[in-house]
């Protein structure tokens, strides 16, 4: 076995990564659908898995586009090449890797945490990079303040025992993990009318049904996406449809945070 090849076996992570390729495909075609195909996904994996990326990385991956004369589709970003750029330097030569970590090693470090992150295996469907902001001290639990990238918020209540255990504090890196059936979506919400501590308003992309419920997902103003998991009958009662505004209602206490 190569060097190169024990180091990303120790990483979890080989030459064959499903993520690189993926992006390499994204790269390459513009289209979703097409790198799905391309890398022998179905689309609604291949989609997941990269909102999964997006929702993690400090900056937007790729952006979409809808409609036109020249149909949709979908490109990485500037920051998302440069991403795949140093994946495809980490994944064919060890030995610049070598020289990019003397050169760069805040970068290399970074790209590694990265690499990590994508490659985690959680049953919740949201997951975000962010940033402990704000740390509210009670007797027994804390409010901690998370900010998201682009400026969206959400806050957790936990126990004081794990903020320490976790080493919170500000600027703090974290994963903030949601399951999708505890987020509540509503129209038109009145923050000041409702007693949930995390509202997120965005425009619905995607929704897919189920025979009972179906999974909506949202995309936030600061580049990140939001699913919920709800019942047919609430999508048609909410009026629910790609396009519309909706908010997501999520209870401070179904927050859970996890440190890298």
């Amino acid at each position: 076995m190569k060097t190169e090849d024990s180091i990303f076996e120790i990483m979890g992570w080989t030459a064959n990564n499903t993520t690189v390729l993926l992006l390499e495909a994204l790269d390459e075609t513009g289209s979703i659908n097409k790198a799905a195909q391309q890398v022998g996904l179905q689309y609604k994996s291949a989609w997941q898995k990269l909102d999964r990326m997006n929702n993690i990385l400090p900056f937007q991956l790729y952006t979409k586009k809808t409609g036109g004369s020249g149909g949709g589709g979908s490109s990485l970003t500037e920051e998302g090449k440069g991403l795949l750029k140093r994946l495809r330097l980490l994944k064919n030569e060890y030995s610049q890797f070598t020289q990019f970590y003397s050169d760069n090693p805040n970068e290399a470090l970074s790209t590694l945490k990265t690499l990590r992150r994508m490659e985690m295996t959680l049953s919740a469907r949201n997951v975000w990079l962010g940033e402990v902001i704000e740390i509210n001290q009670g007797a027994v639990n804390s409010v901690v303040d998370i900010r998201l990238k682009g400026g969206d918020r959400v806050s957790t209540v936990i126990t004081e025992r794990s903020v320490n255990r976790l080493g919170l504090g500000p600027l703090r890196e974290v994963l903030v993990i949601v399951k999708a059936p505890n987020v509540l979506l509503g129209c038109d919400i009145d923050r000041k009318s409702i007693s949930a501590r995390n509202i997120l308003t965005g425009k619905i992309t995607s929704i897919i049904a189920g025979a009972i419920n179906e999974e909506i997902t949202i995309d936030l103003s600061g580049g990140s996406t939001v699913t919920s998991i709800i019942t047919s009958a609430s999508v048609t009662r909410l009026g629910l449809a790609v396009g519309k505004t909706c908010s997501a209602i999520i209870k401070a206490s179904d927050v859970i945070v996890a440190t890298t």
